[in-house]
């Protein structure tokens, strides 16, 4: 186990025992899941997306359509920070716990692909995903690897090659709905989980915001991990304000660790 304080080191044993006890285990990850990464987050003082940027004026449905450079002029660093991205250690530890069998989905407010990528498999984009992008007017569906290297690249908008529509990122933007379905499967997961780890997420965004505290509600177990408090400290069982590379990592270790069962 990396060089914790006492304190954190009874959390992260204590952490392991509810996830070998739970039968049905989730995980909601946020932003900060990934800025070990090299992604920014939104929040963060200085540093989040939202420091630097007036959401509604970058990144809103409305002036996807109306303005529709500006919204790529703001999107072109990220999309490439996405691109290049790795997953760090606390994806990776996150896929090990699914591939054996202590974790059963992963719910993401993140669009960046970096789960898929570390191996997980039941992955519940909620804010969408840069995996694919979608023509504004024949609706034809497009892989990200065809189009984002070119954007990457010129800074040109990326357009339908059947119409020569404009390509919208399937990544949710301000005043967009959810992806129904997928909302649906993860409020599924909610309903039929006994422990909930929030990892990298500030609770703030609605409707995700909710989920932990429906889960909670019907008697499951609460984790936070996430750097900054959110209005659902007061309710988990556990809460780390730890960097997620190390801590989850040193969960997983000791939820596989045989000698402490």
């Amino acid at each position: 186990m990396p060089a914790f304080s006492s304190q954190i080191q009874e959390l992260v044993i204590f952490a392991a025992q509810l996830l070998r006890d739970a039968q049905h285990a989730i995980v909601l990850t946020g932003a900060g899941l990934s800025t070990p990464s090299g992604i920014p987050d939104f929040r963060s003082e200085g540093t989040g997306l939202w420091s630097r940027d007036e959401p509604l004026a970058a990144a809103s449905m409305l002036t996807f359509r109306t303005q529709p450079e500006v919204f790529f002029k703001w999107f072109h660093p990220l999309a490439r920070q996405i691109f290049f991205a790795e997953p760090n250690p606390a994806h990776l530890a996150l896929a090990k716990l699914e591939t054996r069998g202590f974790l059963h989905a992963v719910l993401t407010q993140n669009i960046d692909m970096l789960h898929q990528k570390a191996g997980s498999r039941r992955i519940l984009e909620l804010h969408g995903s840069l995996r694919t992008l979608s023509c504004t007017q024949c609706y034809r569906n497009y892989s990200h690897q065809d189009y984002l290297p070119a954007f990457l690249e010129t800074n040109s908008i990326p357009r339908c090659p059947v119409c020569y529509a404009i390509l919208k990122p399937d990544v949710i933007l301000f005043g967009e709905q959810l992806p129904q379905k997928v909302f649906a499967e993860a409020q599924q997961e909610v309903r039929q989980c006994d422990l909930i780890l929030v990892i990298g997420s500030s609770l703030e965004v609605l409707p995700v915001a909710g989920l932990p505290m429906q889960a909670v509600d019907r008697g499951a177990h609460l984790i936070i991990i996430n750097n900054s408090p959110t209005y659902l400290n007061v309710r988990a069982d556990i809460v780390l304000p730890e960097n997620v590379a190390s801590v989850i990592p040193a969960i997983a270790e000791q939820v596989f660790d045989e000698n402490i069962r």
